[in-house]
């Protein structure tokens, strides 16, 4: 299992090997990991207060946009995950790549922790991407629950979808934080950060241990693994 604090002499060698060269090849030298973090934080913070500020006497029923909403996400999450992000797909390669190939080979069982913020970049989702995944799916995805629902559920919609990915980069970021850290012991921390170190097992990673979140997927499809 992966130590509190990871220096490069105490990395597996292939793994120390492979975290050198992803360092050279794709992490600039302006690159700023708490500025990567801080910018994914305060975009879906706005988007999210954006959403909320926007409510206007909510209905009952309007309220069930957002555990349909949750439940929505996980799953896409999960296929997302199982799917193209382990097994490359026509048109979706570079998702294949960035995850399997590079992220799965910078953290392993045995090497779960970034050493410094420029690792942060083996682990976030790049901001273009997040703006993408903002003007791509979620805005056209509200325009189309507001038009077939109402005004109020798209903005639930929305700001529950973005509030869970918010929520997804951010476990997902404690999960390969130094155990020493206050953030790798919050509560449930521990459970879910060791399914998904499972997860990392090479032998593993293709079959068990999918979300990365909350294992609801996993638990529907059979797929928990709990070593």
């Amino acid at each position: 299992m992966d130590s509190g604090s990871p220096t490069s002499g105490s990395l597996p060698a292939a793994v120390a090997a492979f975290r050198r060269r992803y360092r050279l090849e794709h992490v600039g030298a302006g690159y700023r990991g708490w500025l990567h973090l801080g910018f994914t934080v305060t975009v879906c913070v706005v988007a999210i207060g954006w959403c909320v500020a926007g409510l206007e006497q909510i209905k009952p029923l309007e309220w069930l946009t957002v555990p349909i909403t949750f439940l929505y996400a996980n799953l896409v999450e999960y296929l997302g995950h199982r799917g193209p992000m382990h097994h490359p797909k026509p048109g979706l390669r570079l998702i294949y790549d960035r995850h399997t190939r590079q992220h799965h080979r910078f953290f392993r069982e045995d090497a779960m922790a970034f050493e410094s913020p420029r690792d942060f970049k083996a682990v976030l989702f790049p901001p273009a991407l997040i703006v993408f995944y903002l003007l791509a799916f979620a805005a056209p995805a509200g325009l189309l629950v507001s038009w077939i629902f109402s005004a109020n559920a798209a903005l639930l919609f929305v700001a529950t979808a973005i509030g869970y990915f918010l929520n997804y980069e951010l476990l997902h970021f404690a999960y390969h934080a130094p155990r020493d850290t206050w953030v790798a012991r919050l509560p449930m921390m521990a459970r879910l950060r060791g399914l998904h170190t499972l997860h990392h097992r090479p032998e593993l990673m293709q079959r068990y241990n999918f979300n990365i979140t909350y294992p609801i997927g996993d638990r529907i499809f059979g797929t928990l693994y709990r070593g």
